[in-house]
């Protein structure tokens, strides 16, 4: 066993015995936040000072066996997915307010994931791999028009606007087909070659 193996299974040993004994603690919310403005089509994520000094290198959750991020500058890929997901929604919303005529003066969205360490960890079969409830929500501050303001309709059809149209929130709503390819080839072998489609 390489020494970059070992190192991994002694840093996961204690984790996994401690999901065994409380599956509870396995259980996490990710979280990721953004911001809008009335002066373009943009959605600001506000991520901490470490996610901004990692230039997005991704890495093992601490309750996967990774370092915290505020020592590693490393992102875990489900914080990076929600991250995603506020991006687009809240530029869709934008944009989609903007062709509607409904002033934005400011909102924050806020995405939340509730995922399952036991399953990916391989420690309960059972438990979901994944993030498995996601939660996003928008907090609008309408600004000032002259016809008046922004009226319960003109919400409802905001809100259905944006999620047809964000191309996030539509990739996981609706399952996209995946082809899955793994190529590797070593010094002294032949190439080897997996893959399948989901």
């Amino acid at each position: 066993m390489s020494t970059a193996a070992q190192k991994l299974r002694e840093t996961q040993a204690p984790i996994k015995a401690g999901y065994r004994s409380d599956p509870s603690t396995a259980v996490v919310t990710l979280k990721s936040t953004g911001s809008l403005d009335d002066s373009s089509i943009t959605c600001k994520l506000e991520t901490g000072a470490a996610a901004r000094e990692a230039h997005k290198i991704a890495g093992l959750h601490p309750k996967a066996g990774g370092p915290e991020p505020h020592v590693s500058g490393e992102l875990c890929s489900g914080d990076m997915l929600l991250e995603a997901l506020v991006a687009c929604s809240g530029v869709t919303l934008k944009a989609v307010a903007t062709a509607l005529g409904i002033p934005i003066a400011s909102g924050t969205i806020t995405a939340e994931g509730d995922l399952d360490f036991k399953g990916t960890l391989g420690v309960d079969r059972n438990a979901p791999v994944g993030i498995t409830d996601i939660r996003l929500n928008f907090d609008i501050k309408f600004g000032e028009r002259e016809e008046g303001p922004v009226k319960d309709e003109e919400v409802e059809r905001l809100g259905k606007l944006t999620e047809r149209y964000c191309v996030v929130l539509q990739t996981l709503v609706n399952k996209p087909t995946l082809n899955v390819r793994v190529v590797g080839q070593g010094s002294a072998q032949e190439q080897v070659t997996w893959g399948q489609t989901i």
